[in-house]
């Protein structure tokens, strides 16, 4: 058993518009068929996904705090004058200059609307074909432990670990990485983006749940009440969801 990544939660006052800027940036589309705007691409709302993570916009009532987040969104882009033109497109949407105390780098870090940090690449022969999305980036203090962590909650391969990073991929070999780089900074605030995970077919979600646990998963009430999906925080408090099968 294994779950697999489906989309990515992020948190907003205005979902229609947060998911607006989102679809402007990713080139994707934005549908609203309940209290959540998911973003994914166009031709018609398909989810799960099988080539891609989506995004689903869901309103809070809380604004972001002034604390970076701990999990980000990195943009794909495929030649410098792309990248050029995507940080001008993002930004005339209502994104925003950010320092993260990032120094002379190349890529770009930016916020959107609402806050919520992200990077607009420089062109890297890895995330050719990764789509808009290139990466989840989830900052860590121990990237060899979320590699072990989410290795086993996971169905995705891991491609790389290290003392200072690890990364995954979708066993099909599409789609975003998801990557853990080692940081200084402690968790102090809930994130404002964490990913769902979706059982597989004919699999038992609370069986998955009881893994889970087992792994170093721990529960976590957002005051969610009767629902059917599931929070948890993985070993480093980063809160995740496992949902009910599809």
């Amino acid at each position: 058993m294994a779950l697999r990544p489906v989309h990515v939660i992020v948190k907003a006052l205005d979902a229609p518009a947060v998911g607006r800027f989102w679809a402007e940036a990713l080139g994707w589309t934005a549908y609203s068929p309940g209290v959540a705007t998911y973003v994914g691409p166009g031709g018609g709302l398909v989810w799960p996904h099988p080539d891609v993570l989506g995004v689903d916009v869901v309103p809070v009532p809380e604004p972001k705090s002034a604390t970076k987040n701990r999990v980000h969104l990195d943009l794909a882009t495929t030649s410098a004058a792309h990248q050029a033109e995507l940080v001008d497109r993002v930004r005339s949407l209502g994104a925003t200059p950010v320092d993260v105390g990032q120094g002379d780098v190349p890529w770009t870090v930016l916020a959107d609307p609402e806050g919520n940090e992200f990077c607009v690449l420089e062109p890297r022969e890895i995330y050719r074909d990764t789509g808009p999305i290139a990466a989840v980036v989830v900052d860590c203090a121990d990237p060899r432990a979320m590699a072990r962590f989410w290795g086993e909650a996971t169905d995705w391969t891991l491609h790389e670990v290290a003392d200072d990073h690890a990364s995954f991929r979708s066993p099909a070999g599409v789609g975003p990485y998801l990557e853990f780089l080692r940081t200084p900074d402690a968790k102090t605030v809930p994130d404002r983006l964490h990913l769902d995970l979706l059982p597989r077919p004919g699999d038992d979600k609370e069986a998955e749940v009881a893994r889970l646990r087992t792994l170093g998963a721990t529960g976590l009430d957002v005051g969610q009440g009767d629902v059917p999906w599931t929070c948890l925080l993985d070993p480093e408090g980063h809160e995740f969801c496992v949902l009910a099968p599809h």
